[in-house]
């Protein structure tokens, strides 16, 4: 019984994305556009070159590592919250933030030595 708020926050949830792709499936354009319907690699318009034309692993890999440290990042914020809170009780949860940088520096330092961020 504890768990029927988050029950009906998830059904709600479902509920109202199921509603929308059925509004905009029903109410959208059904005319096709050769424009928005052609596959693009960040926003670049494809031609005959670029079809033929690979595309480096490198671009991914950049991509990937952008999203490690960015999703990284969120974890300072909920730390950020409770800092002074818990900052009475010692100094443990700095120390912990700051084993989480120095893994996180580790690594950056390790994709910079392996030429990951550079850009031919």
């Amino acid at each position: 019984m504890e768990y029927l708020p988050v029950l009906l926050l998830m059904a709600a949830g479902v509920a109202i994305g199921g509603a929308v792709l059925l509004i905009t499936t029903w109410l959208g354009p059904r005319l096709p556009n050769k424009t928005k319907d052609s596959p693009a690699e960040c926003g670049v318009p494809i031609n005959e070159m670029v079809k033929k034309q690979r595309i480096s692993v490198r671009f991914y890999l950049v991509a990937i590592l952008f999203l490690l440290f960015d999703v990284e990042t969120v974890f300072f914020y909920p730390w950020a919250v409770v800092y002074k809170k818990f900052m009475s009780t010692g100094t443990f949860i700095l120390f912990e933030m700051l084993a989480f940088v120095a893994v996180l520096f580790v690594g950056y330092v390790y994709v910079l030595r392996k030429g990951a961020l550079e850009w031919e």
